[in-house]
């Protein structure tokens, strides 16, 4: 959790400009925005992420509201979905400002309608949904997010998979195929590659895959021991006889 929680602070595909950006006083400097931005689309093109950097933008345009883009908003929310269970997701969304408007009026803000959306998308990924997450993915009702900005963000699929594999790796040792492609949202071979990349290991004879043991899937016993004192168990047993 350290190495992961480090690299969250400071992404090894930061760069430099962005690191004194991020780090530094400018990242209050609006004249910035634009290249936080592009960093934002680096990000949706090659996999990466960057929440402060992220949170950075949405921070300007707090101050700023003749900046906002509600295109950027989306993007970044998409991307904080993939790192749950991280708070980026309520990070985010706290840094959203009800007074932003969007200054073009010659095209509709998209964020009101999908703002809920997203957020449904979230619970249902911190709740550990995914049968219910994947479902409403591939509704009709997401056809807008997964077209006009999904189709951009490249590998979101992938990465939501990996915050499946996170829960089942901190909750199973062993659980059945079947249910196993219920929550990544694969099946057949695509199933079985997928778990071989994760180094766990199938059965297929019982159609069940087994997790190797890690601090968070082993089950240990705990034994309480209380000692409590002569003197303390008379003042004990005093008190509840003047209480009768």
């Amino acid at each position: 959790m350290t190495s992961a929680t480090s690299e969250w602070l400071t992404p090894s595909t930061r760069t430099e400009l962005i690191e004194n950006l991020v780090s530094g006083v400018d990242r209050y400097n609006p004249s910035n925005v634009s290249i936080l931005e592009d960093y934002l689309y680096h990000q949706i093109r090659s996999g990466e992420y960057d929440c402060l950097a992220n949170l950075a933008i949405l921070k300007l345009y707090q101050f700023n509201s003749d900046l906002y883009n509600p295109d950027v908003v989306v993007n970044i929310l998409l991307k904080a979905l993939t790192a749950e269970p991280f708070p980026d997701y309520n990070l985010c969304t706290s840094l959203l400002d009800d007074r932003l408007v969007n200054m073009n009026p010659d095209e509709p803000d998209p964020l009101p309608v999908l703002l809920p959306i997203l957020t449904n998308l979230y619970n249902l990924l911190h709740q550990c949904r995914f049968p219910a997450f994947w479902t409403f993915y591939h509704s009709d009702e997401l056809e807008s997010l997964r077209e006009n900005y999904i189709v951009e963000c490249v590998g979101f699929e992938e990465a939501i998979r990996e915050v499946a594999a996170r829960a089942v790796k901190a909750t199973f040792t062993r659980i059945g195929l079947d249910r196993l492609g219920t929550y990544v949202d694969l099946s057949g071979p695509e199933l079985e590659m997928w778990i071989e990349k994760q180094g766990w290991s199938l059965d297929i004879s019982t159609r069940t895959v087994s997790i190797p043991s890690n601090p968070d899937n082993e089950i240990e016993s705990v034994v309480i021991r209380e000692n409590v004192k002569l003197a303390q168990l008379q003042k004990v047993i005093a008190h509840a006889a003047q209480v009768k």
